[in-house]
């Protein structure tokens, strides 16, 4: 029997019975552990201060690496650029809708001064550049929390993921959806990490055979570009690829907190050159501007889990 890590919230839950359910289509015998990470226990406190890699991540692959799990699932968004010694990525499954969306009201109902609930530097920075007279407020929790939160009128809008909101089934709550050219995903957004041991045995067969190529190769370009960039560095930073036909179409953007200073870039290549493409995007922006955007941010956000 293969026994699967996962956090434990309702979206965590959904997205490893999601690959519990593949993996039992194939023929596979597997089991739910939950395990409880530090982002989890982290709650009074806005995540933009604590700034640690691997926050929703660590308990689950030394669970791993221990042998007490044989599979681990992640949002993939919340996978550090660089994996412990001894896991491997088995598998990428095809990916979610990777955009960011408005639940409550749309930007052009909203007044000015209007509160807007987002945990991201990343989306917090983003808003600023298209909407400077909003107030961007934190909000913490999982996504059941913040809905909560906006119907019970905290905030005029919050900002989240459509894939999270997709996969529980709330995307009647989305109000307008960000295209990437306006605000650009985190990278590996919408996308799910399966994880195993690195041994090549039973577990890590098995879940390979749910890899899909065309998002192995956007991710791949997309960490790329973050790890060019400084690996689990957590400043305002977007990467998002798409492949279609065998070209894999590339765009990246490195913004500052206040929105005051931002670089955009993008490029294109073969699909099986995704890794370079996402090197050589990471350069264009370090060397546009996003170097010293990067090294004056100085402060680390961390993006709620899969949200």
């Amino acid at each position: 029997m293969l026994v699967i890590g996962s956090r434990g919230s309702a979206l965590a839950l959904w997205q490893a019975r999601w690959v519990k359910d593949r993996l039992e289509a194939l023929g596979e015998s597997c089991r739910i552990e939950i395990i409880r990470t530090t982002g989890d226990r982290i709650q009074d406190v806005p995540l933009a201060k604590v700034g640690a890699k691997g926050l929703f991540t660590k308990e689950i692959e030394e669970a791993l690496l221990a042998g007490t799990i044989d599979v681990a699932v992640h949002s993939l968004k919340d996978l550090p650029t660089e994996l412990p010694k001894g896991l491997t990525l088995a598998a990428v499954p095809e990916r979610e809708d990777p955009r960011d969306v408005l639940l409550g009201r749309s930007l052009s109902e909203l007044p000015p001064r209007a509160r807007v609930g987002t945990s991201s530097l990343r989306r917090a920075a983003q808003l600023r550049a298209i909407r400077p007279d909003l107030d961007i407020e934190t909000i913490r929790g999982n996504v059941d929390t913040r809905v909560r939160k906006l119907d019970e009128g905290r905030y005029d809008a919050v900002v989240l993921a459509s894939a999270g909101l997709r996969r529980l089934g709330l995307a009647d709550r989305i109000v307008q959806w960000f295209d990437p050219a306006e605000m650009c995903p985190a990278v590996g957004q919408g996308a799910l990490a399966v994880e195993t041991r690195v041994d090549g045995g039973p577990a890590h067969q098995a879940c390979a055979r749910l890899d899909h190529a065309e998002t192995r190769a956007a991710i791949t370009a997309e960490r790329a570009v973050l790890g060019t960039l400084g690996g689990g560095c957590q400043v305002p930073i977007g990467a998002y690829a798409a492949v279609q036909g065998g070209r894999l179409h590339l765009r990246g953007i490195v913004i500052s907190p206040d929105a005051a200073r931002m670089v955009k870039r993008e490029a294109e290549g073969p699909a099986d050159e995704a890794a370079a493409i996402g090197r050589a995007l990471a350069e264009d922006l370090l060397s546009g501007g996003g170097r010293e955007i990067l090294n004056a941010a100085d402060g680390t956000a961390v993006s709620e889990p899969g949200l």
